[in-house]
């Protein structure tokens, strides 16, 4: 039976190898559970309709040997009344339905099998799917946690970054007060400079002008005397 064979692929697939291959694990198991819950009302389909024939065949066969049973107690009574005519055609006639009734019992052996291989499948099929909610449910947990996880990575990414920047700023800074200073030093020694140079000017040439002054004075008491 080609939907057996169908059914079986489907709940021997291995949902891993389709996780492996998808962008969106929850979105992929979702999908995945849509399919397969498709699936199990086409089995229940299936199923019903071949619970149907056995339960058909069975009824023919029932209806088949109480037809059996029937036409042999009619020969007997033919017997009795000796109509061998009459006996010879109802024996015939079960005969017939004899034969009728061992393609009768094995059409109904081999739909009593296949339903319960489609009962069977059924409930593998129902199992699973519970199975797979759970897991999808598992799924979603973790790709939560996953992205939860990203997120948290994401910012102390940032975290670091921040912390590089704030050291690059820290140096930024002391390479600025360094600046600073080295102007402020500058500044001092270019206010200092004039003041060194007016004083040295002032100490000397006040002597310098104290010594003309004498030699002067000496040059007019020379004359005087």
């Amino acid at each position: 039976m080609g939907i057996l064979s169908r059914f079986k692929d489907i709940i021997s697939s291995n949902i891993n190898a389709i996780l492996d291959q998808a962008e969106d694990p929850a979105k992929m198991c979702d999908q995945y559970i849509i399919n397969a819950t498709n699936d199990l009302m086409d089995v229940k389909v299936e199923t019903a309709q071949v619970i149907a024939e056995r339960k058909r065949c069975e009824r023919l066969c029932s209806e088949n040997a109480k037809e059996i049973i029937r036409y042999g107690d009619l020969a007997q009574k033919a017997v009795k009344e000796g109509d061998e005519d009459s006996a010879r055609l109802f024996i015939g006639r079960k005969q017939d339905l004899e034969a009728k009734q061992e393609s009768l019992e094995n059409a109904r052996l081999l739909a009593e099998s296949n339903g319960e291989k489609m009962k069977e499948l059924h409930d593998k099929l129902t199992t699973d799917l519970v199975t797979l909610k759970t897991r999808r449910d598992t799924v979603k947990i973790k790709e939560a946690v996953a992205k939860t996880q990203q997120t948290v990575n994401k910012y102390a990414e940032s975290s670091i970054r921040s912390e590089k920047i704030e050291r690059a700023f820290a140096r930024m800074e002391t390479k600025a007060d360094r600046m600073l200073d080295y102007a402020d030093a500058e500044k001092e020694l270019s206010e200092l400079k004039p003041d060194m140079v007016a004083e040295a000017e002032k100490k000397y040439g006040s002597a310098c002008r104290d010594k003309a002054i004498e030699e002067e004075l000496e040059l007019l008491k020379a004359k005087a005397s």
